[in-house]
Parts: structure tokens; sequence; C-alpha cells
């Protein structure tokens, strides 16, 4: 069975998807600040980690490379949301925003590469906001321009890597019921449930690359 690597499993759409592939008996690393919710489930290990802190990655990958060896699926879908006017917004709000969602993102992907397996297959997380020409939203400034470097860092990344393996993809969400949305539209109620995106991304991270790679998914039933 595959090993599968998760970045904010837990709340939301991570800790959705890391329960249901360790219900299904894959090995899910399941990495969060906050791992009180990931504890005591079968085939599910749940580690602590800061992504803006390499040291603490560092760390991670030498245990998880003692422990398991090799992944076969890494889904960076760890991320914050600032809802903020642009105005209104400090450069160190900015920042907090990029060392989360682009520069933590990159940093688990450096580090976490050489133990991908050739043919492994890397999910960023990003979002409609990002993607250009689609609909934008007053107050995500921050958190819509950092999901566009996560569309082209991963386009990037595709491209470098072609050759070698592994392959990379971008699922560009749009409105799925986690704390995330109802921070950026309060009261809004959307069509799709994090259990039920979660299905479909643990069956995308299994089987998106043998017909992806480089590529940027839209994954959205409604506006937002």
């Amino acid at each position: 069975m595959k090993t599968i690597v998760i970045t904010g499993a837990g709340k939301g759409i991570g800790k959705s998807t890391a329960i249901l592939a360790a219900s299904k008996g894959y090995t899910v690393i399941g990495l969060s600040r906050n791992i009180d919710k990931l504890k005591n489930i079968k085939n599910l290990y749940p580690y602590s980690i800061d992504i803006t802190k390499e040291k603490s990655i560092k760390k991670l990958t030498e245990t998880i490379k003692s422990k398991f060896s090799k992944i076969d699926i890494l889904i960076n879908n760890a991320g914050i949301l600032l809802n903020l006017p642009f105005i209104k917004s400090s450069i160190e709000e900015f920042k907090k925003v990029y060392e989360v969602n682009v520069f933590g993102l990159a940093e688990v992907t450096r580090l976490f590469l050489p133990l991908i397996n050739y043919d492994g297959h890397v999910i960023n997380i990003s979002s409609m906001g990002g993607v250009q020409g689609s609909s934008k939203f007053p107050g995500l400034s921050a958190y819509s321009s950092s999901k566009g470097a996560v569309i082209t860092l991963t386009e990037m990344l595709s491209e470098e890597y072609k050759n070698t393996g592994p392959a990379f993809n971008v699922l560009a969400l749009g409105a799925v019921q986690t704390e995330m949305l109802n921070q950026a539209f309060p009261g809004y109620k959307a069509p799709i449930s994090s259990e039920e995106f979660a299905v479909y991304l643990l069956d995308f991270a299994l089987t998106g690359h043998k017909f992806y790679n480089g590529k940027i998914l839209p994954i959205s039933s409604s506006n937002p």
C-alpha cells in the first residue's frame, strides 16, 4: 500500500483526507501544528510541525526516512487566509500568508523530494482565486496572490522533474465547507463538504498523475 504525506492534516480537507486514506489501509503521515484530532487512528501517523521552520521540516524528514524509507504521495494542503482590505493589510500580515502558503509549501516539497518515489505524485492545493481570469473577491489579495504563486511553482517543478519524476499537479479549489471558507465568506454554505472533497482528492492523488503532469485543475461548482 502507498504511503501518503498530508500537510495541514489537523482540520478541514487535510483531516478528512487523512482519515479517509487511513481507513482504506494506506499509510498516512499527517502533518499539522495541532495533531490532537489525529491521534489513535489506525494507519495514521501524526507529527506536529511548523512548515515555516526549516529545522522543523529537516528533523521530520530524517524521522520519516528512518521509519518509512520512501513515500509515494505528498499533498501540500496547509494554508492560511487573511481576509482584510489591501489598504489595511500590513507587510507583516502579507508575509505571514506567503510564509505558509508559498515558502512553507516550497520548503516541504524541497526537503521531501529525495524521499518521494520517481513514480510518485505531488499535489499542491491552490484556489480558484489564484487562477488568472477567475472571479476575485475583495479582502483576499494576500491569499489569492499567494495561491497564484503556488500554481506557477507547480508548473515550474513539473517541467524541472518531467524526466525523472515525480509528477506535480495543482488543484484550484472553489468553495468547500471548511473553517477557512467561513473566514473568507462568513455565513456562506458551500455545496461540497470537506468529507466529500476528500473522496475526490484521494482518488486524484492515487491516479491523477497517470493522466496529468504540470496541470491546473479547477475544482469548482459554485462562485465563490
